[in-house]
């Protein structure tokens, strides 16, 4: 019995591209970081699932290149896909009929990464959906070049070639392959703990500002009397 719909099966889309499999697997991965149409894409599980095909031999290039590959689309597509923000971008936000696309939301998202740009490019790598258009959002907002382009490398490394090699090393093992498709599942929700790390950190970092302000706010009637 099947954990995922047959839509989401990486090991059949993989399996379906036959002799095209790696560079399919690299269309995936790119069109996935780049294009927003690619958002419904299954890029965790392909990924890991790459990983044991590869520990299986199916996929014949060396896991270093697989893993080099795929780690250079996720940046190229990184960068495309904030570039298709930074220059069709605006013309979406400054629609005063818009519903969807706002040019607050712009304001919002420039502050946003602002604050926690180099950390939020890196973790969004592991959020299904959200890693799709947080590219887009950062070239709207005009988020800077260096600071984007250094952290899509730093999350491109960790993300695609991270859970290719994990694949490699999991898919080893007799449990791991005889349950892949829970073990995919396991992953991608693993990969939401980072984020809500964050949130909370956020929060108690909130918190602790609003006490400080709160005692300021208390200390200096006291200074003036």
């Amino acid at each position: 019995m099947s954990f995922l719909p047959s839509w989401l099966s990486a090991e059949g889309l993989l399996t379906g591209l036959g002799g095209f499999m790696l560079v399919g697997l690299c269309l995936v991965i790119f069109a996935e970081c780049g294009l927003l149409v690619g958002f419904f894409l299954p890029g965790d599980s392909l990924l890991f699932m790459a990983g044991l095909f590869s520990a299986k031999g199916i996929i014949t290039e060396p896991l270093w290149l697989l893993c080099v590959l795929l780690a250079v689309c996720a940046f190229i597509g990184n960068a495309t896909g904030y570039w298709i923000g930074r220059w069709v971008g605006p013309k979406l936000f400054n629609k005063p009929e818009s519903r969807l696309f706002k040019q607050e939301y712009v304001t919002k998202t420039h502050e946003f990464f602002d604050k926690y740009g180099p950390r939020a490019i890196v973790l969004a790598r592991f959020v299904p959906i959200v890693r799709t258009f947080i590219t887009a959002i950062a070239g709207v907002g005009k988020m800077d070049q260096k600071k984007f382009f250094t952290y899509s490398a730093i999350g491109g490394v960790l993300w695609a070639a991270g859970l290719t090699a994990l694949g490699s090393v999991l898919g080893q093992i007799e449990f791991v392959r005889n349950n892949i498709e829970a073990m995919i599942i396991l992953i991608v929700l693993l990969s939401v703990v980072p984020i809500i790390i964050e949130v909370v950190k956020a929060r108690k970092e909130k918190k602790h500002a609003a006490a400080a302000a709160a005692a300021q706010t208390q200390v200096l009637p006291r200074i003036e009397g």
